[in-house]
């Protein structure tokens, strides 16, 4: 069987056997095209632990992949010789288990203070339609932890806005509810009265973020328009960080990482644990920043 139709296969089985996110299945079958592509390029037939190494070698002298998209990548690669295996295209593909994933967090996440946060919303401009639009989508984000992709699946019915709760379709397909704040609820509300039907015109669209168009506001058309906003106000312009201010600050907050990891759609509370190192970090910054002359944290804090 040709690349191609390898992949197609793929494709086609992390769909609907694995039942994997299609932003998942995207990365994953982008990461395959490559190992495959430098197989044939090799000369190497697929099936030995040492080229694998070599292949994970190359993406990261090469490529300049760090240890999180190496992980990544190793993760692709464990999914892929089980499809092949599950196919019968491979019958020993045990060896790609013994493959270590690398530490994913060399760095922590970044995080922005609140007021940093609330100086950047603060920045967009409310007195257009699209502005009302990203104040309310941007202000959910935040106020719920949600990732871009949830943001942009959720349609009308998501949304309950008599109990500051919505609906939100997480990794696999996951559904949960999220609970979001006074200030998120109070630019819904605003946007859904004043700016979405507007925008809307005479089209029909269930989704509950739109674009000018009338259609569903897109991950791309979500982030250029916060790219634009944080270079505005001087911060990064990674619109995960909001994110993951939102899980330090309930951890800061004396939130227990279990409910954490439950408004987070985290499967493996060990993703979870980073947010309690970012907030011990913030605690060394603080201690750093007010009491200089004291001792520094000693190791036991570490």
């Amino acid at each position: 069987m040709n690349n191609i139709s390898l992949l197609d296969g793929y494709y086609s089985w992390l769909l609907a056997l694995e039942r994997r996110a299609p932003l998942t299945v995207d990365t994953y079958r982008i990461e395959i095209r490559k190992y495959l592509e430098w197989l044939e390029k090799e000369e190497i037939p697929m099936g030995k632990l040492s080229d694998l190494s070599r292949y994970l070698a190359y993406r990261q002298n090469v490529d300049g992949l760090d240890s999180r998209s190496i992980a990544k990548a190793i993760s692709a690669l464990r999914s892929f010789y089980r499809f092949l295996e599950n196919e019968g295209y491979d019958d020993n593909t045990g060896f790609v288990k013994m493959l270590e994933r690398p530490r994913s967090y060399d760095r922590l996440p970044e995080v922005h203070k609140r007021e940093d946060v609330d100086r950047l919303l603060a920045k967009i401009p409310t007195d257009t339609l699209p502005g009302i639009r990203n104040r309310a989508l941007y202000e959910l984000i935040y106020s719920s932890g949600l990732r871009i992709s949830e943001a942009v699946s959720m349609d009308l019915t998501d949304l309950f806005l008599d109990k500051n709760l919505a609906r939100v379709k997480g990794k696999g397909d996951k559904e949960r509810l999220v609970i979001f704040g006074a200030e998120a609820s109070f630019w819904l509300k605003n946007y859904l009265k004043n700016a979405r039907q507007k925008i809307l015109g005479h089209k029909l669209c269930n989704a509950l973020f739109i674009n000018k168009y009338g259609k569903r506001l897109s991950r791309k058309g979500i982030w250029k328009n916060y790219r634009k906003l944080a270079i505005e106000a001087s911060m990064g312009t990674k619109l995960h960080t909001l994110r993951h201010t939102f899980a330090t600050e309930l951890l800061a907050g004396g939130a227990d990482l279990r409910s954490v990891q439950e408004l987070l759609g985290h499967s493996d509370i060990t993703t979870t644990q980073i947010y309690t190192h970012i907030d011990q970090s913030h605690l060394r910054d603080s201690h750093k920043r007010y009491l200089p002359n004291l001792k520094n944290w000693s190791t036991a804090n570490d």
